[in-house]
């Protein structure tokens, strides 16, 4: 046996140990095969308290011990899972504390699916099981914001749609940028410290999370859950508008309201004062109708009373309930002269200023305005030639008058 030969002194073959073995086999492997990429399924995965991940890499026929140490799992946009079909970039290897062979995974990829559309669907599970989706804990955005907070790029085009559409719709209501980038490394913390600094300024009723589209690579900080709980933190109500009108992020479903683009986002944030127009006359017919019929009410009431009074209360009874209804009237008369007093300021202060617009109003100032025969308006002296006829319109009454000398400026 070779055994027995080499006990018995037989130099031509030596045994190992099983430690040089193993740590032979280890560099055999590596210097041989290296980096090898390999596809399966995998099992019974474990994390551990260093942020190692251990798990089994099988087919139908066969399969391997697996690690992905903590510098390359940190690195991974989704998590790994039991079930999940997998390609990865290993070192094949021999551990040799337990002599098994082992793939030291560098890098992995879901199979079938992209790595970051797999982590957007993980996430959106959990957060989703977690409640932070729930339609009952959405805020609609103030009818009326008092100033609107924006988180997006400086430079973007989505902070020019904003200010577009603010300047159309609303431009009395100022808007307030905390600037931070919308993609790339470290993007998501300063999308979160925008939001949450925009919390803190007492007058921001409404904020606007917005950029342009783009890949999901580009989208990918508005698909963190870092963003998606800052929205869910904030103090008042987070309108989204991410991407174009296919683009659903993360950062769209934690929004108390989501708008397809920037632009809409803005529409849906700030009033249309046309809209406001409107509301307030009507408002203002329905108050001057509801004034009026408290009068005819209270006038009623009063000519109840009074005959009520009139037929069944003793004299003093009668004096001081006449003398309370006479109060109750002056009060109401004050109430409707000084409601109508004041109606009367905003169309005087509206009429002065229609008629500071009106180019007739500099006429009283002793300027004149002339006009040829057919009524034009003169405004070059090469538009004359001696002879014409003119008029000349002054703050009171009309001059008709010949040209007797044209004179250009020179």
């Amino acid at each position: 046996m070779v055994v027995e030969t080499a006990l018995s002194g037989d130099r031509r073959r030596r045994p190992f140990r099983v430690s040089e073995l193993a740590r032979g086999l280890r560099e055999l492997l590596e210097e041989e095969v290296g980096r090898v990429l390999v596809v399966g399924e995998i099992s019974n995965l474990r994390r551990a308290s260093s942020g190692h991940v251990y798990f089994t890499l099988k087919d139908n026929q066969a399969q391997l011990r697996a690690a992905l140490f903590r510098s390359a799992a940190v690195r991974l946009p989704f998590d790994p899972e039991d079930g999940l079909e997998v390609i990865v970039e290993a070192e094949l290897t021999v551990y040799a504390a337990r002599g098994d062979l082992q793939l030291v995974v560098r890098h992995m990829e879901p199979r079938g699916q992209g790595a970051l559309q797999l982590a957007f669907e993980q996430l959106r599970a959990r957060l989703e099981a977690e409640g932070l989706f729930d339609p009952a804990k959405k805020r609609p955005p103030p009818a009326w914001p008092r100033r609107v907070g924006v988180v997006t790029s400086r430079v973007g085009a989505a902070l020019h749609d904003v200010i577009e559409v603010s300047g159309v719709r609303m431009p009395a209501i100022p808007l307030l940028l905390a600037p931070a980038r919308v993609q790339g490394d470290g993007a998501e913390i300063e999308l979160a410290a925008a939001l949450a600094a925009l919390g803190r300024v007492p007058d921001v009723d409404v904020i606007l999370l917005v950029r342009g589209g783009g890949s999901l690579e580009d989208l990918r900080a508005f698909n963190s859950e870092r963003v998606a709980r800052a929205i869910r933190a904030s103090r008042v109500p987070v309108v989204a508008g991410v991407g174009h009108e296919l683009d659903v992020t993360i950062a769209c479903l934690a929004a108390d309201a989501r708008a397809p683009t920037p632009s809409a986002a803005a529409a849906l944030a700030l009033p249309e004062r046309g809209d406001w127009r409107g509301r307030v006359r009507a408002l203002g017919r329905r108050l001057a109708g509801a004034a009026l019929a408290r009068v005819a009410r209270a006038g009623r009431r009063l000519d109840a009373l009074s005959g009520g009074l009139r037929a069944h209360a003793p004299a003093a009874r009668l004096a001081a309930r006449r003398a309370r209804l006479a109060t109750l009237a002056r009060a109401l008369e004050r109430e409707g002269v000084h409601a109508l007093a004041l109606r009367r300021e905003k169309l005087a202060a509206l009429a002065a200023r229609l008629d500071a617009l009106s180019p007739l109003a500099v006429l009283g100032r002793g300027y004149a305005i002339a006009s040829d025969a057919g009524g034009r308006v003169l405004t070059h002296a090469r538009d004359v030639a001696p002879g014409d006829a003119l008029k000349v319109r002054l703050h009171e009454g009309e001059l008709e008058a010949t040209a007797t000398r044209v004179r250009e400026r020179s």
